[in-house]
């Protein structure tokens, strides 16, 4: 391999790549009539591929949404016809896509060769038509008015003028030679290119507008960490970078882009880009690397500019882009597209409520993180050839994963999710920097339990439906829709998805070798926020998330779940999306084993009287019920409990036989209770306040043969066939019985008592429980609880 004088590698010395496909070149079938060679060399510009053939499929060859949104704006423009992108993904080949556009058109259409390239111009034939679409520059003008998407920066910026939620911070770490002066010139002439770099934001009579300063220097501030210890440096490093990272911008005042350069070392260097984000998105960073490259290299070689072939004349600035928008609005296309959105987002539910680990705040912030987990290439690879199959992006197989994750996590089955595009569908901005992003809003239906294939076609349909009507701004739709605005959450969605295919290269600077590191903002500007990217190590899931809402752990679990789920997709795509695997191995063990590992020795061959008699064996003189003044020790309430249990065995009292206890609050409530469990039976609790008729009802759906109760509560209790004991007026009579233990066969696995339910969603429901249960319940919260005489429970 070429290698630098510092012996480090060559890049601009390598032969340039051939991109050529080896493996297709017996199948290849070269286009055959005009619009298939129109076609061909706008697929080859787009997907920078050669001798592409008529049958190669767009998607099978490194097509995805963004790269046909390019493919359908230039064949807009060139074909003069009024192209769908779904057109693209029913006919993916250059002979399917050419066939359709003569079917929608019968022949060939008018051409058009404003802003193509020299290889497609020289391509097709001459012509003159002009479209009337075409965004062209303007006089520069006062009050030039601001994009759509700038007009809403512009007003959240004077809602809070301190804050850098908007900020777009770019970190690079530079070792080697690196040449200062070069890397100063190559910023400023940038920002000499592109006026939206020279933007300011300014009110006049009560409306924005822009205001473009002729020329504008960009000081590259040099900090010197020099004389700091080494240990101490990277400290101060990071301290620097988050400081330049979360300093606002004054909109009105100051330059909208600021570049720090902070030295280490001799040989290192870390340079920080900051940028707002009114001026400048996630496309515009791509363009950006790439100027600065060719910039970059050359000033350190003292280079011509006029001979950098790599930084072509820009046809337009932002500013025409920002006039055009609004024109173009105003015409039949702003019904058109309203029509759409407000018909598909018609009913649709206004939040989605994910399980959260602390209630959502009444007034929102953007307190947030961001973690990172990797996924595997042999995953990403699973879930191209799905894609593939299936005839859709990875984007829609990624997204149909992430909106099953959360279905699963909230049951709903109405999801809405927002995602950013890039907003560059006309050729003559692609090369420009500024804000053209703009946000999608995809609303999924997963009733009746789809499989994943199916959800897959849903996904499918709805996101070229929305990709066909993307060019409404997402401030207008906002604006028509009104939705019910809460400060507490985000209107329309709360939750993005994203994968990122904008086309950013690396940076590539002669004798320096650099490095990238994100920034942590602390800020967030969703609930949560799935970013995917497709690097060499794998695919890069980026969640951003709410701390207000989410600890660290919960969004660790949500990305463990994410990674199962795709692994599950990829193994049975035809099963329903409720059964596809969530849990990692880890969360399976805890949830079905660790967790419910409940097990304990506990007195299987022992009901709950008898544990009371043991008592009454270790403390019998102790106190055990103290009621207004009244003492009974644990050997009275036994022997009196006896008593009673012998005379109810004489009323046929034994195992499994009901008997209901309606008693107000006295130690006769508690002699009752165990007379009746040491007399075999179960008892039937029935409070003296309840209604008439519910108290009717208990007795007679339990069928309790005897009724325990007071004399003052006769005159209120329901008629009954059961056997009437008043344990105040009987006392003489029950007292003569034998105050020694019954001889009873109950055993644990016979009725203690039986408990109704309030009957709220219909009548009372009399739960059976065990004395096993009520010993196993006993016992635990005697154990856990570390119960004592001191304690008292309700």
């Amino acid at each position: 391999l070429p290698l630098t004088p510092n012996g480090k590698l060559d890049r601009r010395g390598l032969p340039k790549p051939d991109q050529s496909r080896p493996d297709s070149e017996a199948n290849y079938v070269a286009p055959q009539t005009d619009v298939e060679r129109i076609i061909a060399v706008v697929w080859e510009e787009v997907l920078h591929l050669e001798n592409i053939s008529i049958c190669d499929n767009f998607f099978e060859i490194g097509g995805h949404s963004l790269l046909a949104t390019q493919i359908i704006s230039r064949l807009r423009q060139t074909l003069q016809m009024d192209l769908s992108i779904r057109t693209l993904f029913t006919a993916p080949t250059i002979a399917s896509f050419a066939e359709s556009c003569e079917t929608i058109q019968g022949g060939l259409p008018e051409l058009q060769t404003r802003s193509l390239t020299p290889q497609l111009q020289s391509q097709i034939p001459e012509r003159k038509a002009e479209n009337l679409s075409a965004i062209k520059p303007v006089d520069r003008i006062e009050n030039l008015p601001l994009s759509f998407a700038q007009a809403r920066l512009w007003f959240l910026d004077k809602l809070d003028a301190n804050s850098a939620f908007y900020n777009i911070p770019i970190v690079w770490r530079f070792s080697g030679n690196l040449n200062v002066a070069a890397l100063r010139s190559s910023l400023n002439e940038i920002i000499d290119r592109h006026e939206a770099l020279r933007t300011n934001f300014v009110t006049e009579e009560e409306q924005a507008v822009q205001v473009i300063a002729e020329t504008l220097f960009l000081p590259l501030e040099i900090v010197d960490l020099l004389d700091l210890p080494t240990e101490e440096r990277e400290v101060e490093m990071q301290r620097l970078v988050h400081n330049e990272a979360g300093r606002p911008f004054d909109l009105e005042r100051e330059s909208l882009i600021r570049a720090t350069l902070l030295q280490l070392t001799s040989t290192e260097f870390v340079f920080v880009l900051t940028a707002h984000h009114i001026i400048f998105d996630g496309w515009s960073t791509g363009i950006f690397v790439q100027e600065l490259a060719a910039l970059y290299a050359a000033f350190s070689n003292d280079t011509p500019l006029q001979k950098v072939v790599e930084l072509p004349e820009l046809p337009i600035q932002y500013a025409d882009f920002a006039v055009w928008q609004r024109q173009w609005l105003e015409q039949e296309r702003l019904t058109e597209q309203l029509s759409y959105w407000q018909q598909q987002l018609q009913g649709a539910p206004t939040l989605l409520e994910l399980p959260t680990d602390r209630p959502r705040p009444a007034i929102q912030t953007n307190r947030g993180k961001h973690q990172l987990f990797t996924l595997p290439p042999s995953l990403n690879e699973a879930m191209n050839s799905l894609s593939k199959g299936a005839g859709v992006t990875p984007f829609m197989t990624f997204f149909a994963a992430f909106v099953t994750l959360l279905y699963r996590y909230t049951g709903e089955k109405d999801i809405v999710v927002g995602t950013p595009i890039a907003g560059r569908n006309r050729p003559e901005i692609e090369g420009i920097i500024g804000l053209f992003v703009n946000t999608l809003v995809l609303r999924t239906d997963l009733s009746d339990n789809p499989s994943f294939e199916q959800l897959l076609m849903r996904v499918r349909e709805v996101s070229l439906q929305a990709y066909s009507h993307q060019d409404l701004p997402f401030e207008k739709l906002v604006d028509a829709l009104h939705p019910q605005r809460s400060l507490s959450h985000l209107p329309l969605f709360q939750v993005m998805f994203d994968i990122q295919n904008v086309p950013i290269a690396s940076l590539d600077l002669p004798d320096l070798s650099i490095s990238s590191f994100p920034v942590e903002t602390g800020t967030a500007k969703f609930d949560l926020a799935l970013s995917i990217e497709n690097t060499s190590s794998g695919l890069i899931a980026e969640w951003e998330y709410n701390t207000d809402l989410f600890d660290d752990s919960t969004i660790a679990r949500m990305a463990r779940n994410f990674h199962t789920l795709v692994i599950g997709i990829v193994a049975n795509p035809q099963q329903p999306i409720s059964q596809i695997p969530l849990l990692t191995e880890i969360e399976q063990q805890q949830l079905l084993v660790d967790w419910n590992n409940t097990n304990k020795a506990y007195q299987l061959d022992k009901c709950i009287h008898q544990l009371f008699e043991e008592q009454v064996i270790k403390t019998p003189d102790a106190v055990a019920v103290e009621f207004e003044g009244e003492k009974l020790t644990y050997q009275e309430l036994n022997q009196r409990a006896n008593q009673l249990a012998n005379y109810l065995q004489n009323l046929g009292v034994n195992p499994e036989v009901l008997v209901g206890i309606s008693v107000e609050r006295s130690p006769l409530m508690l002699i009752g209770l165990l007379g009746i469990l040491k007399a075999g039976g179960a008892y039937v609790p029935l409070d003296p306040a309840y209604p008439a008729e519910r108290l009717a009802y208990m007795l007679d759906d339990s069928q309790a043969q005897v009724l325990l109760t007071q004399q003052q509560l006769i005159a209120s209790l329901p008629h009954t066939e059961a056997k009437v004991v008043c344990l105040d007026r009987d006392w003489e009579i029950i007292s003569t019985q034998s105050n020694k233990k019954p001889q009873t066969e109950v055993k644990p696995n016979n009725l203690a008592y039986v408990i109704y339910t309030s009957g709220s969603t219909g009548n009372p429901k009399g739960v059976m429980i065990e004395h096993r249960s009520l010993v196993n319940f006993t016992q635990t919260v005697k154990d856990k609880y570390e119960m004592s005489n001191r304690d008292r429970v309700l």
